[in-house]
């Protein structure tokens, strides 16, 4: 059975080899191939096959359906994992297929005129100038037709249409020159995307009231800040993301309190904990991370772990990405007066 997607397919007169499409706009169910989805995006007037990704996540990953709470943000405001690229996607016979349920719409003629524009490319074109004969019929497991595809993350980002290049012939076994084009560096940095973090839970002492020019103690009551690992999968490429905890900052929601450290960044200990738990007969200690409040009130303490990360990949490759800081909504924390009668 076929997989249709409903989509809006925009169309406009250009030239058939580039797969423009056709002067108008419809909504119609578009037909995927042997189980690959088939939809067509309009960028800067070109008509883009986009397929359906064959990246397999495994690991620490969101893409296993685990939903992390909080926000995560890369420290340098200029990465984020890619929008979209280019990874085998269509066999020779899904290619033909693929055209077959083109032509199998008969909505004002569209499934006939975009079939014709890929037989114009595909079928009968010039090897010359891009085209290829018979969907290459003759190389069937020899390579795949590379079609643009778009990171689940990131399918509403406008980036996300930059992959806008028709499918591409590549053999079994290589790589093309395509800067979007599947690598382990685009494999490697869409893992990284996918990590998914631990929460920042934190446990505090005194752990209803504080007061003021009193510490409060703050610690992690479990000690899961460990390495997280996200790996990625396809064309014969594997990727690994890791993502290493490396300390909690503290932001007590108010210039009127003391950090510990000064810094306000409590290291992660060996065990993967973060600060040290209060128990009776450490009053008069200073806590290893924690904050003293100088006024009353109520403040929203937050806490954020910043995560180093990293990318491997086999056959080959590996580089450090930008921090990322995990932070969870701020914690209300009451701070009060110390009360005296005099007499």
């Amino acid at each position: 059975m076929r997989n249709w997607k409903s989509v809006t397919v925009t169309v406009a007169l250009g030239a058939a080899v580039a797969l423009h499409a056709v002067p108008a706009q419809a909504t119609v169910s578009v037909p995927g191939s042997n189980g690959q989805g088939a939809a067509n995006a309009a960028t800067n007037g070109k008509q883009v096959t986009v397929g359906v990704s064959k990246v397999r996540y495994s690991g620490d990953t969101k893409r296993r359906g685990a939903q992390s709470t909080g926000d995560l943000k890369s420290v340098d405001g200029n990465w984020t994992p890619p929008a979209c690229w280019y990874e085998p996607t269509y066999s020779p016979k899904e290619m033909e297929a693929m055209v077959k349920d083109w032509r199998a719409i008969k909505i004002f003629g569209i499934g006939d005129l975009i079939g014709n524009l890929y037989d114009l490319k595909y079928k009968s074109g010039d090897p010359k100038e891009g085209g290829y004969k018979d969907y290459n019929l003759d190389k069937e497991g020899k390579g795949m037709f590379w079609a643009a595809v778009k990171n689940p993350d990131r399918e509403d980002d406008p980036e996300a249409n930059l992959c806008d290049k028709p499918p591409f012939w590549v053999d079994n076994g290589q790589l093309p020159k395509e800067p979007m084009a599947v690598s382990p560096r685009v494999l490697g940095e869409a893992a990284a995307g996918t990590v998914d973090l631990t929460p920042t839970e934190i446990a505090m002492a005194p752990s209803t009231t504080s007061t003021v020019n009193l510490p409060t103690w703050v610690w992690t009551p479990s000690k899961g800040f460990k390495q997280k690992h996200a790996y990625a999968s396809v064309a014969g490429i594997t990727a690994t993301a890791t993502a290493t905890p490396v300390a909690l900052h503290l932001d007590p929601g108010t210039s009127d309190a003391t950090l510990f450290p000064a810094s306000g960044t409590c290291p992660i200990n060996a065990d993967g904990s973060i600060g040290n738990e209060f128990v009776a007969g450490m009053a008069g200690r200073t806590p290893s991370c924690g904050v003293t409040y100088q006024r009353a009130g109520t403040y929203g303490l937050k806490a954020s772990v910043t995560w180093k990360i990293s990318w491997t990949a086999t056959p080959g490759g590996g580089d450090d990405l930008p921090d990322s800081i995990f932070t969870t909504p701020p914690q209300n924390v009451t701070v009060q007066e110390i009360q005296s009668i005099n007499r």
